[in-house]
C-alpha cells in the first residue's frame, strides 16, 4: 500500500487524466446502452407483444416481468447507496468517507435507471404525459404507478440537493486545478458562494441526512414500495410484517456490493490505494455481512409465514416459490457471501480485494434474480382462477435481457462523465484522511538508539 500523503491532485487524476482504456469503458458501456435502446426503439415499433408481456389471461403469460423486477432492483440500489452515505454523515462514520459520494452518485444513476425502466414499461413514452403528469390529481389516487413516479422524483430531488450543496465546497476551492470547458457548468454550481456559507451546509446536509434515514425505513424503499404491491392479488404471499424491512436489507445489501464494486474500479484506475483503503473493504463487506443476515432471516419469515397454516393458495404458491431452481440459486449466493464474509472475519488471511468484489457481484446477482421472481411468481399462481388448472409460464425475451445490460452501460456512462467533470471523492474526506495521518505521526511513541 502507497503511504504517500493524499493531496489535492489525487481526487482529481480521473478529470485531469485519460487514457485508452477510459475510451474503452466508454465504448463498451456505450455499446451496450445502444443495443438497448434498439431493442426499445424496436418494442415502440411493435408494441409490447415482442416482449410476450401482454399475453396475459388464459395464455398463461405475465404483464410484469423482467422490466419490473428490475425497476425494483435499481430503485434498491439507488435507496440503499443513499441511506449509507446519510449513515456516514450522520452518524459521524468519517472511515468511509472516501467512498459517500460514489454512494450518492449511484444513487443518481440507480434512479435514473430506474426511471427509464418505467417509461420504458408503459409501452408509449407519452403516457408519461397523458397519463401521469397532466392527469397526477387523478392518478395519484388510484394507481401504484404514480406512487413509484411519485417516489423516485422526490428521492431524486433530495439527493441532487443533498450532492449539490456537498459539490459547491470542492468545486469553489478547486476550481483553479478544473478544465475551463466546463467552466460554465462550474460557475453554475457555485454561483452565490462565500465561505460563510460552509457551516450552514453542513448542517443542511446534517438534517437532509436525518430525513432520508427516516423517510428509507417509513416512506421509500421499507415503506411505498413494498405497500404498492400488498394491495395487488397476484402476491399471494406478500402479507405480513416482514415485507418491508426484506425490501430495505434487499436495498441495503445491492446498494454496498455496488459501493464496493465501484470503490474498486476507481481504486485500481487511479492508484486510490491510501484513499480507498484495505480499512474501507473490510468494514463495507462487515456491513455486507450483517445485512445479508438479516436478509436471509427476513426471507425463512417469509417462508415461515407462507407454509404455516396458511390459506391454500398461499401455500401452494410459497411451495412453489420454495422449490423453484432461480430462488434456491439466489439464496445460496446471499449464504455463501455470508459464510465468506464470517469466515475471513476469523481468519483475516482469507479477506482480498478482488474476493470482496466477487461477494459484491453474487449478492447483486442473488438480489436481480430475487426480485424478478418475486414479480412474476404472482402471475403463475395467483389468488384469483384465471389460468384454471394451467400454471403460467414466463420466459425473459432478448429485449428484456438486454435492458438489463443496457441500464448497467447507462449507470456506467453517467460515472464515467461525472468522473470527468466533478471528484468523485469528497475534498472533506481527504481533509479528514490528511487530518488523521498528521495526527497518528504527532502521537507516534519516540523511538530511541540503545
Amino acid at each position: 500500500m502507497s503511504t504517500k500523503t493524499p493531496q489535492k491532485a489525487d481526487i482529481l487524476r480521473p478529470i485531469q487524466n485519460t487514457s485508452m482504456k477510459y475510451f474503452a469503458l466508454v465504448a463498451v458501456a456505450g455499446l451496450a446502452f445502444t443495443l438497448f435502446l434498439i431493442g426499445w426503439f424496436y418494442q415502440l415499433y411493435r408494441g409490447m407483444i415482442v416482449t410476450g408481456l401482454s399475453d396475459w389471461g388464459t395464455g398463461g403469460g405475465v404483464t410484469w416481468g423482467l422490466y419490473i423486477g428490475a425497476f425494483i432492483w435499481w430503485v434498491g440500489i439507488a435507496h440503499g447507496g443513499i441511506i449509507l452515505s446519510a449513515a456516514v454523515r450522520l452518524l459521524g462514520m468519517e472511515r468511509y468517507m472516501p467512498v459517500a459520494r460514489l454512494a450518492e452518485l449511484l444513487t443518481i444513476a440507480g434512479l435514473s435507471a430506474a426511471g427509464f425502466y418505467i417509461v420504458v414499461h408503459l409501452g408509449r413514452p407519452d403516457r408519461m404525459v397523458t397519463s401521469i403528469i397532466t392527469h397526477y390529481h387523478i392518478t395519484v389516487h388510484a394507481s401504484p404507478l404514480v406512487w413509484d413516479v411519485t417516489v423516485i422524483t422526490a428521492y431524486f430531488v433530495l439527493t441532487a440537493t443533498y450532492l449539490a450543496l456537498t459539490v459547491r465546497y470542492d468545486v469553489s476551492r478547486l476550481r483553479d486545478d478544473l478544465p475551463d470547458r466546463f467552466g460554465p457548468l462550474y460557475r453554475m454550481i457555485t454561483v452565490g458562494y462565500t465561505e460563510r456559507e460552509d457551516e450552514v451546509v453542513q448542517r443542511m446536509v446534517w438534517w437532509l441526512a436525518l430525513a432520508i434515514i427516516i423517510m428509507a425505513p417509513l416512506l421509500l424503499h421499507g415503506g411505498v414500495i413494498p405497500w404498492l404491491f400488498a394491495v395487488i392479488p397476484t402476491y399471494p404471499t406478500w402479507f405480513g410484517g416482514v415485507q418491508g424491512p426484506q425490501f430495505l436489507t434487499i436495498a441495503l445489501t445491492s446498494a454496498i456490493s455496488g459501493v464496493i464494486l465501484l470503490s474498486y474500479s476507481f481504486r485500481r484506475a487511479y492508484d486510490w490505494d491510501h484513499i480507498v483503503t484495505d480499512d474501507i473493504f473490510r468494514g463495507l463487506l462487515l456491513w455486507l455481512g450483517f445485512f445479508c443476515l438479516l436478509f436471509l432471516w427476513l426471507q425463512l419469515q417469509q417462508n415461515v409465514a407462507g407454509l404455516f397454516v396458511a390459506p391454500v393458495d398461499a401455500t401452494h404458491a410459497a411451495e412453489a416459490r420454495l422449490g423453484h431452481p432461480i430462488y434456491q440459486f439466489s439464496m445460496l449466493l446471499v449464504l455463501t457471501v455470508l459464510a465468506f464474509i464470517f469466515a475471513q472475519t476469523i481468519r483475516p488471511s482469507l479477506f482480498t480485494k478482488k474476493r470482496a468484489v466477487a461477494a459484491g457481484i453474487m449478492v447483486l446477482t442473488a438480489t436481480l434474480l430475487e426480485k424478478i421472481l418475486f414479480v412474476v411468481e404472482g402471475f403463475f399462481h395467483p389468488t384469483f382462477d384465471i389460468y384454471g388448472a394451467t400454471p403460467g409460464e414466463y420466459i425473459p425475451s432478448f429485449i428484456e435481457i438486454a435492458s438489463i445490460i443496457g441500464t448497467v452501460g447507462m449507470v456506467m456512462l453517467i460515472f464515467l462523465t461525472v468522473s470527468k467533470v466533478v471528484p468523485v471523492v469528497e475534498l472533506h474526506a481527504i481533509e479528514h484522511l490528511q487530518e488523521r495521518q498528521r495526527h497518528e505521526r504527532e502521537h507516534e511513541p519516540a523511538t530511541h538508539d540503545d
